[in-house]
């Protein structure tokens, strides 16, 4: 993962979208409707080319790896103890919603990683300062203790509810911007998607259910921002999270073309102002 994502940082972020968001228009159209009109596709990456001339972010940055580590996704528990933390509470958020997402699909062997996060020693930096704004671990740790005892997710609806909310109290709780906690939601999706999808397969579970999990948080945050646009802000998430399978991010799904991903995020970015 990180080979392919220093090449992609290294030419800047908006670079590789203008480049994926094009291909993709060679794709077809997807589960969107409308992600493979070229006019569209073509309009959104001239759009990105201003923004590659200012340099990409480099390792570490809002959009790209972190660091050198070999955690989960290849994030470098070092360099995420310098993320803020909105970023890093909605980053956590991002694997929560994936793991939440394949326990209600009853893949409970898939989502248990994505739901270490909030809890296990391995991403201890993920989570430094959070429970000071509010972040509930014992709810958590219920969760994995009901996905462990084999207990369905139907019969844990409250629990996970709960414990989904509490995410969002605490992203709240920061003192960053929505929209840029949107956009770095974004940038993440993209590049997990792009690592986890290749040839039309997904070969990595689980970066490809990362990406589904920071696009249900970006989604899930815009009901709260005040932009103008915010209606069709909203309308092309659902269309970004419809490249997913209703079922949720498991495995064994086929997934939709990196280039549809990328065109919808991108398009997304620039409504956002970004």
């Amino acid at each position: 993962m990180q080979t392919r994502i220093k090449r992609w940082t290294g030419l800047g972020f908006s670079t590789a979208l203008v480049v994926t968001a094009l291909s993709g228009c060679a794709e077809g159209e997807g589960e969107a409707g409308d992600v493979g009109e070229t006019g569209e596709a073509a309009q959104t990456a001239s759009a990105l080319v201003g923004e590659a001339g200012e340099g990409g972010e480099g390792e570490g940055g809002e959009g790209g790896e972190f660091g050198e580590g070999e955690g989960e996704g290849g994030e470098g528990i070092a360099a995420m103890e310098d993320l803020q933390p909105g970023y890093r509470a909605a980053f956590m958020a991002g694997h929560v919603e994936a793991g939440l997402a394949l326990y209600r699909a009853d893949a409970p062997e898939q989502a248990a990683p994505h739901l270490q996060h909030p809890i296990s020693e391995t991403h201890e930096a993920e989570r430094a300062g959070l429970a000071a704004l509010g972040l509930d671990t014992e709810l958590f740790e219920q969760v994995s203790g009901a996905l462990s005892a084999g207990i369905s997710a139907d019969e844990t609806t409250a629990l996970l509810d709960r414990a989904e909310r509490n995410l969002y109290e605490v992203i709240g709780a920061t003192d960053t911007d929505t929209v840029d906690t949107m956009v770095y939601l974004l940038d993440l999706a993209y590049e997990e998607y792009d690592v986890g999808v290749e040839d039309g397969a997904v070969t990595d579970p689980g970066e490809y259910q990362d990406a589904y999990g920071f696009t249900v948080v970006a989604r899930k945050l815009a009901e709260g921002i005040t932009l103008e646009d915010k209606p069709l802000i909203i309308e092309r998430l659902d269309e970004m999270l419809a490249l997913w399978p209703e079922g949720g991010p498991l495995a064994a799904s086929t997934p939709a073309p990196v280039g549809q991903v990328a065109a919808q995020a991108s398009r997304v970015k620039l409504l956002l102002g970004n």
